[in-house]
């Protein structure tokens, strides 16, 4: 029994072109694009027609790093993949890659099956899979090849955290050399915890405990440290890199010489740097531990670079890092001790609007907000053009979005399960209004109308960036 669905008058937006246009959609996939009033879309007949009039029709988004239910510190992540999924088509999101962990001493393997076994079934919208390597070894290089075969294409290590994800050096040039075999990608958290483990423990020595001491002892310099010592072992491996959650100008400064010698290395940033700063984690009455994240907010001078960067290509995508821990119970764990607090930060349902505002403030384009939020993540890990777009054969994964919408961001009226938002009070142009998943309406004229399990796993090719 086939389905169609026609959605009519409005302007889609691809990170290539804007046109008014009608699209058809047909058993989940767009079949059609014609030019609205013409004969050949006037022709079109369906059960549900959308009227679009005044109105984007963009990309669902592609989120390509969040982490629901993440273990982290003695609790986890606030998130559920239900609570989580259905939070992100709240906000126009799709699609996410999560990130599945390796236990040390364990198998990539049994990390991968446990996170299937927590996203199976509950997922509003559609998931993916990049693999947390915490032990780089002769077993888990072997298998980071099987995975590579079987749709997980992206690895990602920790120059942070000593004693938990942290890989050194050699274990780093390893895997990325097996990357550069298997077509995998290595994704890069760059920060020298082994110096900040110091710096951390001199803070606390002289009695700094207060949430804003994490962003002064993460140095910014300690960011682009790492992020030139990623890129020369990539460079010595012959593999591509993508370093993830940048915030510091000096390591956009490190990946613009890179990209500009011609080397295959990539960026991402967050919407919390583009938006919040270092006066956010200094809020008094601990207020602050709401925005302790890592790689940690900076000085707002760095938010100008980083639009720049994304401006000019130097940074390619946005992605939100979600990791979300209440203030309550969660947090709080880190009262007189500012190494304690759970690192991450909520934003899955916000990254699209608040990028629109970034439109809407003459940051950056309308193509280049679906370019960065949808097309980028999409063909960076493999799923163009299944996602990240609007043409015949993409999955109809659509949005109809309310460029002229006002709304107020607040914890009181968002849907993830976190009991604060990092944007409480922040007034923003532009809103969801109806999500398709597959040609499944998952949020109809602001109404959630989705469900657990019709989200489904999506395997992945390798970086169409680099084919």
């Amino acid at each position: 029994m086939s389905s169609r669905t026609v959605i009519r008058g409005g302007l889609v937006i691809t990170a290539s072109d804007e046109i008014h246009a009608d699209v058809l959609i047909e058993d989940g996939r767009i079949a059609a694009l014609a030019t609205s009033g013409t004969p050949a879309a006037e022709a079109w007949t369906a059960e549900r027609v959308i009227d679009a009039t005044g109105k984007y029709v963009i990309p669902g988004g592609v989120d390509a790093h969040t982490h629901m239910e993440m273990p982290f510190g003695g609790t986890k992540a606030a998130d559920t993949f239900e609570t989580g999924t259905r939070a992100a088509a709240w906000g126009g999101t799709t699609t996410i890659v999560d990130f599945a962990i390796q236990s040390v001493g364990g198998a990539l393997r049994e990390g991968l099956d446990a996170w299937h076994a927590k996203a199976e079934g509950n997922c509003a919208i559609d998931y993916g899979f990049h693999m947390i390597v915490s032990d780089v070894n002769e077993d888990t290089l072997k298998e980071m090849d099987l995975l590579v075969e079987e749709g997980v294409t992206s690895f990602k290590q920790f120059m942070a955290y000593p004693g938990v994800f942290y890989s050194d050096d050699g274990q780093i040039l390893r895997a990325m050399q097996r990357a550069a075999d298997n077509g995998g990608l290595i994704m890069m958290h760059a920060e020298n915890g082994i110096a900040i483990d110091v710096l951390v423990e001199q803070a606390l020595a002289r009695g700094e405990t207060d949430p804003r001491y994490h962003g002064e002892v993460r140095k910014a310099l300690l960011e682009a440290e790492a992020t030139h010592r990623a890129i020369k072992l990539a460079q010595v491996a012959g593999a591509p890199l993508y370093v993830v959650h940048v915030s510091a100008m000096e390591a956009v400064a490190e990946l613009a010489r890179a990209r500009d010698e011609g080397l295959p290395v990539f960026g991402e940033t967050c919407p919390q740097y583009l938006f919040l700063s270092t006066d956010n984690l200094a809020e008094p009455d601990f207020e602050g531990a709401k925005y302790v994240c890592s790689t940690p907010l900076r000085p707002k001078e760095h938010q100008a670079k980083l639009w720049q960067g994304l401006r000019t290509n130097d940074l390619q995508v946005v992605s939100t890092d979600h990791c979300p821990f209440c203030f309550v119970g969660q947090k709080e764990l880190g009262r007189g001790d500012f190494s304690k607090i759970p690192n991450g930060m909520p934003g899955v349902e916000n990254r699209m609007d608040l990028l629109h505002q970034g439109v809407v403030d003459g940051h950056i384009s309308r193509r280049r907000w679906i370019e960065i939020a949808c097309a980028s993540p999409a063909r960076m890990f493999g799923l163009y053009p299944k996602k990240g777009t609007i043409a015949p054969g993409a999955d109809a994964d659509v949005v109809i979005y309310d460029p002229h919408a006002e709304q107020t961001v607040s914890a009181e009226t968002h849907h993830m399960n976190v009991d604060y938002s990092a944007y409480e009070g922040k007034r923003l142009t532009g809103r969801v209004e109806t999500v398709l998943s597959r040609g499944e309406l998952v949020i109809t004229e602001r109404e959630y109308t989705g469900h657990a399990g019709h989200g489904v796993y999506t395997p992945r090719s390798t970086s169409q960036y680099l084919n």
